[in-house]
């Protein structure tokens, strides 16, 4: 062995507060003192014991970072040892301290308390510290990657349960959003309704008439299978197909197309071009525009404003012209006399493969004849007296004078009962109110 002068200094794995902690086991004090004064030198803590039952109190007693066990004791060898050891304390590194050439007790120490290495004897010291130092580098890799895992496995579950948050944040953000747009799309409708009855209060034989079109066309819309955005664009337009007579003079409002003539017949000619010009700059309705500027041309081609013809005439258009005429026809506006809902269903047909697609006309006289379609929902009609708060309205509330009050979903109130209550008393016009039925408590 080499004297303690001539020592190289490694430096030491563990820091000055927390030294690393080293057991050296071997019957023979001398080799146990010199092991001893050989650590020391490098500030590590060294434990010593004679024996291998020795060494297993001392590790019960205090954790140890290395031990270095002789191969050759009494009453329990190094591989016996090191084998408790690894059972019980498996983060402790574990060297065989071996002074003899004996092949099968060093591969029973590896195979039975796997030994990071065995050291002969005589050691050299500098040899020796520095397969303790490796050692106890390796095990504060180990501790480290140990350490590591231990915080991405937390880590991960702190993901996973932040995930599963996040998760059920974001159904909930998604709902609370889809709701709102579902709002949003309501209240955008329920301005159009309202828009369409400015429009038609200036006149007594309009009122009621663009939602009577647009139900028409809406339901003639879906027997023809449309889709469903093309179904709501015909909807749209049908309230809206008006719009560009709003400029109109009271004394035009109120002329029968059939009287018209000069410069009242090419001032209404052009109110399909101003109802799409009003609506072009809303991009949610510049298809329901495109109906309403084509709604009056004529499937022989001899309509207004661009005379298109046959197919050319977008679909929606040719459904909403037949829908338009059939209740103009009925309220003095298309001609002089009024004429009854059989006579004007006989003039739409007449007039299929002329003034109408006869596709479209053939549709809208079956559907008429056809026995009314279902409630998509089941619908309960209750006089005003009857209304609690919280009823679900499931169709438009129209007065008398065919003005809209309130739309379908809205949701009531007492102070919206109580101006349904006001509203009768002022009109003497008793209403009808379709809600949802109660759910029974």
């Amino acid at each position: 062995m080499m004297s303690e002068a001539s020592l190289p200094t490694p430096t030491p794995t563990a820091t000055a507060a927390a030294p690393a902690r080293i057991l050296c086991v071997d019957d023979e004090p001398s080799i146990l003192s010199s092991l001893r004064r050989l650590f020391r030198s490098q500030r590590y803590e060294v434990l010593t014991a004679e024996s291998g039952k020795q060494a297993l109190a001392l590790l019960r007693e205090q954790p140890v970072d290395l031990i270095i066990s002789d191969m050759r004791m009494p009453e329990m060898d190094g591989a016996q040892l090191l084998e408790q050891v690894r059972a019980q304390w498996p983060d402790t590194m574990r060297l065989l301290l071996t002074g003899y050439a004996d092949i099968k007790s060093i591969l029973d120490a590896i195979n039975r308390g796997e030994i990071l290495r065995y050291i002969t004897k005589p050691w050299d010291d500098n040899d020796i510290l520095l397969i303790v130092r490796h050692a106890l580098e390796r095990r504060a890799l180990e501790a480290e990657k140990q350490r590591l895992e231990a915080l991405t496995r937390a880590q991960n579950e702190e993901l996973r349960v932040l995930n599963l948050s996040l998760e059920a944040k974001v159904q909930a953000r998604t709902a609370e959003l889809s709701s709102a747009n579902d709002r949003l799309k309501k209240n955008f409708l329920t301005s159009i309704k309202v828009f369409s009855n400015l429009i038609e209060m200036r006149g007594d034989k309009l009122a009621g008439h663009s939602r009577r079109v647009a139900d028409l066309g809406r339901k003639l819309a879906v027997k023809l299978e449309l889709g469903r955005n093309d179904v709501h664009e015909v909807f749209i337009a049908g309230l809206l197909h008006n719009i560009g007579k709003i400029g109109f003079s009271d004394e035009l409002l109120a002329m029968p197309v059939s009287s018209m003539k000069g410069e009242h017949l090419k001032q209404y000619r052009n109110y399909p071009v101003i109802g799409e010009s009003t609506l072009m700059p809303l991009e949610e309705l510049r298809g329901a525009a495109r109906l309403i500027r084509a709604h009056q041309e004529r499937f022989d081609g001899d309509g207004f404003p661009d005379r298109l013809s046959g197919t050319a005439i977008p679909l929606g258009a040719r459904i909403l012209g037949v829908a338009s005429d059939y209740d103009s026809l009925q309220i003095g506006t298309f001609v002089q006399r009024p004429v009854t809902a059989d006579e004007a269903l006989a003039l739409i047909v007449h007039g299929g493969g002329h003034r109408y697609d006869p596709d479209v006309a053939k549709a809208f006289a079956d559907m008429l004849r056809g026995p009314a379609p279902p409630e998509p929902e089941a619908v309960v009609a209750l006089p005003v007296s009857e209304l609690r708060a919280g009823m679900v309205i499931m169709r438009d509330l129209i007065s008398k004078a065919g003005f809209l009050l309130l739309s379908t979903d809205h949701v009531l109130s007492d102070r919206l009962i109580g101006q349904l209550v006001e509203f009768e008393t002022a009109s003497r016009d008793r209403l009808t109110v379709y809600v949802r039925p109660e759910k029974p408590a």
